[in-house]
């Protein structure tokens, strides 16, 4: 699969003043760095950079930014917004260098949520963690890890090790089996027969001890 193209600008200076100046003309200031080479600084525009946001997954998406006639891949490592109109001030771009691999966080979503026995069964998914850390080739970065959950019974739980993972991708943390979600009950729900239970001995206790205060 080919990745997306993103299209950039050379910039002279950096500062803070430069930076605002772009920001009025709707050019957001960007630096590539990375694979032993010199920083480059550059603008994007800003109409195009907000498509890409917006479209989700942005700091697990790799692509090729155009510089004039030159080409890199490139992998967006942060992301400064404003704090009130929320609008992007700058971004960080690594370079991949060709066979690369890095290690970065990548969010886990679940499927099959609709056809749970434990979740139609009154159970709760409590996720443990909602990305994990794995180690990728830096041109196949994995969107998500998706789990389906649909066989999954009140209070089981799904680790590391049961998941199915793409090729090349590993775990960062490989010295223990982690637990990334629960099926787990409600706090509070029980079934009727233990609250029969607990009721009838509770009576009963309260009984025993009214005859023994006649006695006494």
């Amino acid at each position: 699969m080919a990745n997306p193209v993103m299209k950039a600008e050379l910039r002279g200076k950096a500062g803070k003043g430069s930076s605002r100046a772009l920001r009025r003309e709707d050019k957001i200031p960007a630096v590539i760095y990375g694979d032993k080479k010199d920083p480059v600084l550059v603008t994007l525009n800003r109409i195009d950079l907000v498509k890409e946001l917006n479209k989700g997954g942005f700091m697990n998406t790799s692509y090729e930014i155009q510089v004039g006639k030159d080409k890199e891949k490139i992998l967006p490592r942060d992301v400064q917004f404003h704090p009130v109109t929320d609008w992007p001030l700058h971004v960080d771009f690594l370079r991949l260098a060709k066979g690369a691999s890095l290690k970065i966080m990548i969010p886990i979503h679940f499927i099959g949520d609709e056809e749970c026995p434990g979740i139609k069964a009154g159970g709760i998914l409590s996720v443990v963690r909602h990305e994990v850390e794995f180690n990728c080739p830096a041109d196949t970065i994995p969107e998500s890890i998706e789990i389906d959950i649909s066989q999954m019974e009140m209070n089981d739980s799904i680790h590391i090790s049961a998941v199915t993972l793409p090729e090349n991708v590993t775990s960062v943390i490989d010295d223990r089996d982690f637990t990334i979600a629960t099926i787990s009950a409600p706090s509070g729900l029980k079934s009727s027969d233990d609250v029969d239970e607990e009721e009838v001995e509770g009576e009963g206790e309260g009984e025993e001890t009214t005859e023994e205060a006649k006695e006494e």
